[in-house]
C-alpha cells in the first residue's frame, strides 16, 4: 500500500503552481488509498457477516419469495418468453394411505365366528371374505449354527484305515466366530445407516450377545480387507463413465495421541448416464480417503489418465487434469452459494444489487431443470438447447458487462469469476 510522503514545511516551494501540483498529487494518492480501503472493509464486512450467518443463521440457502429485502423493487432483467402450450388433462393421485408393495411376502391369517356364534342361528353359510393388510415387523434375531463335522474310520481294500472329517464353512475370518450375516449386518448399520460399533454394541446387549467394541472394530477392519479385491473393479467401472461428479468432505481421524483432519473423496458415476450407457440406472461410487488435499491425492491417484467431463468444484488441484484435456463442468450449487452468502451479508433494507440479479437468471435455470426433471433423457437434452442455453447466453452475457465495474478482490467478483469465463459455459451442446 502507497503512502503519502511525510511533508517537511521546510522543503515546500514557495512558487503556487508546485503547489498546486503536489496538491493534486496527493489527492490522487488519497483517493487511491481511499480505494484499497474501501475493498478492504468491504471483503471484512462480507468476511463477518459470513461467520455470523454459519454460527448463528439458517442452515438453508433457500430464498422466500416473502423476503421483502430482497425484492423491494422491480429489477429489470432480460428473461426468455414463456412459451405456452395445450396439455391434456393429468390425473391426480388418489388421497389416502400408499399401498403396501406387491414384493413383500403374504402370510394369510383367517378370523373366524366362534363356535357359540355359530350355535347362535339355524344355519350359517360362508358367502365371501373380507382382506385387509396390515404390515408388520419381523424384528431381526441372531441365532449360533452349530457346525458338526462328522468324523469317519476309513479302511481302504489293502486293509490300512484312516481318519476322514467332514468340511464345513466357517467364518470368512480366520480364528473368529462371526458369521458372514452379521459381518454384513455390522458393516452396513456403520456405513449405510450410520450407526456407531458402541451403539450396535449396545443393540446386541439387549439380545444378550456381549461383544467388545474393540472386536466389532477388528471384525470391520477385516471384512474391508475382504472386501478389498472388489475395489479396482469398481475403480474401472467408475473410470469407464463419460461423466464422473466428485466433491471432497473433511473427516475427523484418530491418529496415536491425536486427532487429525483427514478427507473424503467421492467420484461418482450418475445414474442418468449410467442408464444411458449401459441401460441400468443406478450410480456407482468410488470412495477413498486420504490425510491431505494435495494435487496427487485429487487427480493421479484417482483419475490417472481419465478423461471426460468432470464436475467438480474450482479446487486447485484439478486444473491440471483440466489442461490435459479433462472438461471442467461447474457445479451450479457452488456458483449460486457465492451470490447467495453476498446477499447474506448485505445490511437490511439495501437496494438489490448484481448478486441479486444473478439469483434471478440461476433461478431460471432451475425452474426449467425442475420442470424437465421427470422427462427422458433426449427430451431433457433439447428442452436445455432450447431453453437453458437461451438463458446461458444471456447470463454470459450481463457477466461480461458488468464484470469490469467489481473491484478485483471483492466476494461479488470472486462469484463472477467462478461463472462467468467459462469458454464452455454455453458451448457444450452434450451436456447443455
Amino acid at each position: 500500500m502507497n503512502r503519502p510522503a511525510v511533508i517537511d514545511r521546510a522543503t515546500l516551494p514557495t512558487a503556487v503552481e508546485p503547489l498546486q501540483d503536489m496538491v493534486l498529487e496527493m489527492a490522487a494518492q488519497l483517493d487511491g488509498l481511499r480505494t484499497q480501503f474501501d475493498a478492504q472493509m468491504e471483503s471484512l464486512r462480507h468476511q463477518l457477516a459470513e461467520l455470523r450467518r454459519r454460527l448463528f443463521g439458517p442452515r438453508s440457502e433457500a430464498i422466500h419469495a416473502g423476503q421483502g429485502e430482497l425484492w423491494s423493487e422491480t429489477v429489470e432483467v432480460p428473461v426468455p418468453p414463456e412459451a405456452f402450450r395445450e396439455v391434456e388433462a393429468h390425473r391426480r393421485r388418489q388421497p389416502g394411505r400408499a399401498a403396501i408393495g406387491e414384493h413383500l411376502p403374504r402370510r394369510r391369517v383367517e378370523h373366524d365366528l366362534s363356535a357359540d356364534e355359530k350355535a347362535s342361528f339355524a344355519a350359517v353359510e360362508r358367502i365371501g371374505e373380507e382382506v385387509s393388510e396390515m404390515l408388520e415387523y419381523l424384528p431381526a434375531r441372531l441365532e449360533v449354527i452349530q457346525n458338526v463335522r462328522l468324523k469317519y474310520r476309513c479302511e481302504r481294500a489293502d486293509g490300512s484305515s484312516t481318519i476322514r472329517t467332514a468340511t464345513a464353512q466357517g467364518s470368512p475370518i480366520a480364528k473368529s466366530n462371526a458369521g458372514p450375516g452379521l459381518l454384513a449386518h455390522v458393516m452396513v448399520s456403520k456405513y449405510l445407516d450410520h450407526c456407531p460399533l458402541a451403539r450396535q454394541q449396545r443393540i446386541l446387549a439387549r439380545d444378550g450377545v456381549v461383544i467388545a467394541r474393540q472386536t466389532l472394530c477388528d471384525r470391520v477392519l477385516d471384512g474391508a480387507e475382504l472386501l478389498s479385491v472388489l475395489m479396482p473393479v469398481l475403480h474401472r467401472h467408475v473410470l469407464a463413465s463419460p461423466v464422473i461428479f466428485t466433491d471432497d468432505t473433511t473427516l475427523a481421524l484418530q491418529a496415536p495421541g491425536k486427532t487429525v483432519t483427514a478427507r473424503m473423496w467421492a467420484y461418482i458415476w450418475p445414474a442418468a448416464i449410467a442408464r444411458m450407457s449401459t441401460g441400468v440406472g443406478r450410480r456407482w461410487r468410488r470412495r477413498h480417503c486420504t490425510t491431505s488435499r494435495s494435487i496427487a491425492a485429487a487427480r493421479t491417484r484417482i483419475l490417472g489418465d481419465w478423461r471426460g467431463y468432470l464436475q467438480a468444484d474450482d479446487y486447485s488441484g484439478y486444473h491440471a487434469s483440466f489442461r490435459e484435456g479433462v472438461t471442467h463442468v461447474a457445479c451450479w450449487a457452488h456458483a449460486r452459494r457465492k451470490y447467495f452468502d453476498v446477499v447474506k451479508a448485505m445490511p437490511k433494507g439495501a437496494r438489490p444489487g448484481l448478486a441479486h440479479h444473478a439469483l434471478r437468471f440461476i433461478g431460471l435455470i432451475y425452474r426449467i431443470e425442475g420442470q424437465i426433471a421427470e422427462a427422458d433423457p433426449d427430451v431433457r437434452r433439447q428442452l436445455r438447447q432450447q431453453r437453458t442455453k437461451r438463458v446461458l447466453a444471456w447470463f454470459h452475457r450481463w457477466l461480461t458487462a458488468h464484470a469490469p465495474t467489481l473491484l478485483p478482490k471483492s466476494p461479488l467478483a470472486k462469484a463472477f469469476a467462478y461463472c462467468g469465463f467459462r469458454p464452455n459455459v454455453t458451448a457444450d451442446s452434450e451436456i447443455v
